[in-house]
């Protein structure tokens, strides 16, 4: 599975978030949107679990 985090580009924010300064990382996986965060750290942080989560059902599905 696919896990990325971007910043939200201006044309999908609202003018007051943008007039406000406030910045917008998605995470996305398999190209659904699965968290918004106000910080790049803490959706890293998501992004690292759901990882380490999928790692596990893949490991736990071979049997291993």
């Amino acid at each position: 599975m696919t896990v990325k985090v971007n910043e939200r580009d201006d044309a999908h924010m609202s003018h007051e978030a943008i007039a406000a300064g406030i910045r917008i990382w998605d995470v996305r996986q398999q190209d659904l949107l699965v968290g918004m965060f106000h910080s790049e750290t803490e959706a890293n942080r998501y992004k690292a679990e759901l990882e380490r989560e999928e790692s596990q059902r893949a490991h736990e599905a071979t049997g291993s």
